[in-house]
């Protein structure tokens, strides 16, 4: 199968490197307005630079657009006409009302898919099978100041993350949410029936973090996406004053995970998705709800758009 990779910035790299050692992949074909970006991802990948959009969409029976959210929907828009199979990189689209137009122009069996790359993760199935009755939930994404981040607030371009995982992994039905914060930082706590849940996302910590916490009434369950690694601590209910301090005494399990590239995953889930004919497992739909909740949050009247 010959695929496409629309957009040679960070993210666009790193897709066609990967897509250029799947053996499933036939001819890798790049497409970037700043050609000599495209002409340095071929010269590393082997892959052949199409000197225009509708070139690219011709040549490939699938492509990934990895280009600016703001040019998410009219290249999708684009690639649906002309029929050809698309996995878009989060978010969907900048706004909720861009990802209904996307979702009303894809055609009847035409695979489509969005880039929400954790829920490849291998410690997102792991906690999928291990969490119970969470009585409580929380999520942290922090990231160092970063040059490469241009204009979108940290809800959607970190915390939209985790959103996708509490919403489509987690819970389903009703929720309510309210957030305080600003572009750099934000912390949202939602209710799941009685189930509170907080996620915060930052850009301006001094520490890289991605984690996330469950509690239950008998044990806490701990992953780390980075390392890949999901510990659950039981309490035995022993407490010790040592140095006069509390000391808790816990039982604690390592799961075994795994560990896999994300990105590997999710591409390889494409492509096969686009030879069977069956749907991809992170839908345009599923993509425009994320954004309505960052809307949401945004929103929010403890939310300052214009704080630093």
């Amino acid at each position: 199968m010959d695929i496409g990779v629309i957009g040679t910035g960070m993210m666009g790299r790193n897709h066609a490197r990967i897509l250029s050692e799947l053996k499933t992949v036939g001819a890798l074909l790049v497409y970037d307005s700043n050609r000599t970006a495209a002409e340095d991802v071929a010269g590393k990948t082997g892959a052949t630079v199409t000197a225009s959009l509708e070139e690219i969409l011709t040549l490939s029976e699938a492509v990934v657009i990895c280009v600016p959210t703001a040019g998410h929907l009219p290249v999708a828009r684009e690639a649906a006409r002309r029929g050809v199979h698309f996995l878009v990189e989060k978010p969907v689209c900048s706004t909720t009302s861009e990802a209904a137009e996307m979702i009303a122009a894809v055609p009847s069996g035409l695979i489509t898919g969005v880039g929400h790359i954790e829920r490849f993760n291998p410690i997102v199935d792991e906690i999928r099978r291990i969490v119970r009755k969470p009585l409580y939930v929380e999520a942290k994404r922090h990231n160092p100041a970063s040059s490469r981040v241009s204009g979108s607030p940290v809800v959607e371009d970190l915390m939209i993350h985790d959103i996708d995982i509490i919403r489509n992994v987690l819970f389903s039905g009703e929720y309510s949410v309210k957030s305080a914060g600003f572009p750099d930082i934000c912390g949202a706590l939602f209710s799941f029936g009685s189930t509170p849940v907080y996620l915060s996302a930052s850009r301006k910590s001094s520490k890289k973090i991605r984690m996330i916490y469950v509690e239950e009434e008998d044990r806490t369950i701990e992953g780390d996406f980075m390392s890949q690694e999901v510990f659950v601590y039981r309490k035995p209910g022993q407490y010790n004053l040592e140095g006069e301090r509390y000391v808790q005494e816990n039982i604690i399990e390592k799961v075994m995970v795994n560990k896999l590239e994300p990105l590997r995953v999710e591409l390889s889930t494409f492509v096969s998705c686009v030879r069977e004919g069956r749907d991809f497992p992170i839908t345009l739909e599923q993509g425009k709800e994320n954004i309505m909740i960052c809307e949401e949050i945004i929103a929010s009247p403890g939310y300052f758009p214009g704080s630093t």
